[in-house]
């Protein structure tokens, strides 16, 4: 899928929520939304994807409360904005997210944590990862050394690169948005994932990828989602 054809989608879904309030309080009903129960017995492991989800158990959150009509408010806000934000073709941070809320008046959010987990709500809803709406989180990925081959989509067109022969010692940085990577092939045996970059740089200074084989990840201490994502 096309960078234009993956933000219309995400523009669609976005704006299909707020249609379907509008529609919701046309028919004279209070606008809700449903979704998953934040629980541990809501949690589910796929083995196709081999990732926990939640399950069928659902909340729903009315605006018959004012609590529920704050968050529902909120929501509405973060959704004009991400709308723009695709129109433009710009992106920004959950931090500056939680920024320009200051503006919102009665749609401001408390906390960053609030705003994050309303992000993670629309993920659930549009069934979409967040770099869809084009947010990208504070951190910068990590860095990949070895024998291996991938294709990459940029502003500036798509671009084929060889994570040993096409980049210099520090290795090829991982992007934040990984949906824009597709990998061709490689040579490898394993993939090491290393925390330190001190012992990142020691294994390729002897070698070890061409020696071993490896697929060399450095983590930078706690891995960003996405390196977690390309891991």
């Amino acid at each position: 899928m096309s960078r234009e054809e993956m933000d219309a989608r995400a523009k669609e879904r976005l704006v299909g929520i707020a249609r379907e309030w509008y529609e919701q309080m046309r028919d004279g009903v209070v606008p809700y939304i449903r979704l998953p129960t934040r629980t541990k017995r809501n949690l589910e492991y796929d083995d196709d994807s081999e990732v926990w989800k939640y399950g069928d158990r659902e909340s729903t959150r009315s605006a018959a409360t004012e609590k529920s009509a704050i968050h529902l408010l909120k929501m509405a806000y973060v959704i004009g904005f991400l709308k723009q934000q695709l129109v433009e073709n710009r992106s920004s941070t959950l931090r500056e997210l939680y920024y320009i809320s200051e503006g919102w008046k009665k749609a401001k959010f408390a906390a960053q944590d609030e705003s994050n987990l309303l992000i993670e709500d629309l993920e659930i809803i549009t069934e979409m990862q967040r770099e869809a709406f084009h947010l990208r989180p504070e951190e910068d990925g990590a860095s990949i050394f070895g024998p291996l081959r991938l294709r990459e989509t940029t502003r500036r067109g798509v671009k084929e690169i060889h994570c040993q022969e096409d980049v210099g010692e520090a290795g090829y940085p991982i992007p934040n948005n990984v949906d824009n990577l597709e990998f061709i092939d490689h040579d490898a045996k394993f993939v090491i994932a290393i925390e330190t970059g001190g012992m990142y740089a020691r294994l390729m200074e002897n070698g070890f990828d061409q020696d071993y084989g490896a697929i060399l990840v450095h983590l930078k201490g706690q891995p960003a989602r996405s390196t977690r994502r390309v891991l």
